[in-house]
């Protein structure tokens, strides 16, 4: 069999199901392999003792015959799901020694399911970033080289994107905020799926923005993607906007017809200065649907243009009242204090030596715009301009459209530091073809789909219907098909 870390999942389920591997073997293979990849800082807490231990209760399943899909299978998990027993710190110094005493509901599921967890996943802090430069554990790196340069696996799920390219796990937990899970799959050459606002339960998962943030898996197949959303999905009481609606079978939906599906390109992402090979690289995706006899139809999504303002408004507020709670008082990391200190400075001395450069400035701008004179004119404006947002969503999708096609990112990965000392804007510029679908709470993917003339990886994005990921997900399955991409990073770690 081939090298056992490489293996996708539905292979790895399939080989298991048969007895031809055990998962003990698979998760030694990971392990050896986490072992000598410490150059990519994709791993940032290692729990071997843990992985062995649930990979031999994941045999004695397989054994007995009561083994659900994902039963045996090893993942990271990134940093921001907290787990029971094992440092839990979204990247961050605030959260220094923090071990959870429960367990996310996603990573629960998955633990249910007969799942692995390798370790804890690398990040931007709080999940603040496009670059995974902002964690306190180091930049991670993306596996793809093509220089001297190390360049950046995308953000804020860096780290996740970073072992599954690099076949370091099978797959791995993201999160999805403004885009967090589909432009580090983009740039990592993987695939990766935010589902619908309340399909997957965000209990136990480090806020950031409330209103925004969502689970999804990377991996690296869209099958692949199909199996772990199942696992991860469902209803949960302990989140108050945990969707009650049943969860498909969505590998069952993978059938390949998409004959007769309406396919919207919207004109305003053609962007001003989109870079050639993006554009071509959209517009040959597009006519791979059209060969699998789908209908490509342009679409109009006119409040676009201020979906990056509108979001850079709504996610530092939700941001600012989220971490209000992270004060030095509870847990977590408190500052020294100086003789005759009282409890203001034990505050602003511990957030100020707590948080990174990029949380302080979000937090500062949420707070800015939530205060008394700035409510209005910034906090309730946003929110009104992500309705007509959303709404444009739902036109498009009421006039019959199944899914809308765009490019994941505005560029391949670029190297680390080149941008951090740029204007913050020019970072967040990365986002400006995946929020608008965290502002509407709509499921979005990312397909592999092609090499940049250096050599690189380059992602097209899908965005459905409300509820909607199976149809979805067959949808960027036969992307994947008629891409046919199967290029992988040179080892060099």
């Amino acid at each position: 069999m081939t090298e056992l870390n490489k293996l996708t999942i539905a292979d790895a389920r399939d080989a298991l199901r048969k007895g031809d591997v055990t998962s003990t073997e698979i998760t030694e293979a990971c392990l050896t392999e986490i072992e000598g990849a410490g150059a990519l800082g994709a791993f940032v807490h290692n729990t071997p003792d843990l992985a062995r231990e649930q990979a031999k209760a994941a045999d004695a399943r397989l054994q007995a015959g009561d083994a659900p899909a994902m039963c045996g299978i090893p993942l990271g998990i990134k940093d921001l799901f907290c787990t029971k027993g094992v440092p839990s710190q979204a990247a961050s110094k605030i959260l220094d020694g923090f071990k959870p005493e429960y367990e996310s509901t996603v990573s629960q599921n998955l633990l249910d399911a007969g799942t692995v967890m390798l370790g804890k996943l690398n990040m931007d802090e709080f999940a603040m970033g496009s670059s995974n430069e902002t964690s306190v554990y180091g930049n991670a790196v993306n596996p793809w080289k093509v220089d001297d340069r190390d360049l950046t696996p995308g953000g804020s799920s860096g780290g996740s994107a970073s072992a599954v390219a690099a076949d370091l796990c099978l797959a791995a937990t993201g999160t999805d905020t403004g885009g967090s899970i589909r432009q580090p799959a983009a740039f990592t050459g993987i695939t990766g799926i935010k589902p619908t606002y309340g399909r997957c339960s965000r209990w136990g998962i480090v806020a950031f923005a409330s209103s925004l943030d969502q689970a999804g898996p990377m991996t690296k197949s869209v099958r692949d993607a199909a199996i772990m959303l199942e696992a991860m999905c469902g209803h949960d009481a302990k989140d108050s906007t945990s969707a009650d609606i049943p969860v498909p079978d969505f590998e069952a939906m993978l059938t390949g017809d998409i004959k007769g599906k309406k396919i919207g390109i919207p004109k305003e992402y053609h962007m001003e200065g989109i870079p050639a090979e993006i554009e071509k690289l959209w517009a040959d995706g597009a006519d791979m649907l059209r060969d699998a006899g789908a209908e490509i139809v342009d679409i109009s999504l006119p409040h676009t243009k201020y979906a990056l303002p509108a979001y850079y408004v709504i996610a530092p507020a939700e941001a600012s009242s989220n971490l209000a709670r992270y004060d030095g008082v509870k847990y977590g990391h408190r500052a020294k204090l100086d003789a005759g200190d009282g409890i203001d400075e034990m505050y602003a001395k511990t957030r100020a030596e707590g948080f990174g450069d990029e949380v302080q400035r979000r937090v500062m701008v949420g707070t800015y715009v939530l205060s008394a004179g700035f409510y209005d004119a910034y906090y309730n404006r946003a929110r009104r301009v992500r309705a007509l947002i959303k709404k444009d969503f739902d036109d498009v999708f009421a006039a019959g459209v199944d899914a809308i096609l765009t490019p994941a990112t505005p560029s391949a990965a670029f190297g680390l530091g080149e941008m951090k000392d740029a204007d913050p804007v020019k970072m967040y510029l990365n986002d400006v073809f995946t929020v608008t679908v965290n502002l509407a709470g709509l499921p979005g993917i990312s397909i592999p789909a092609g090499l940049d003339a250096q050599g690189l990886p380059l992602g097209l994005q899908l965005i459905g219907r409300p509820w909607e990921e199976g149809d979805l997900l067959n949808i960027a399955h036969e992307i994947e098909a008629r891409a046919g991409f199967v290029a992988k990073p040179s080892k060099w770690w």
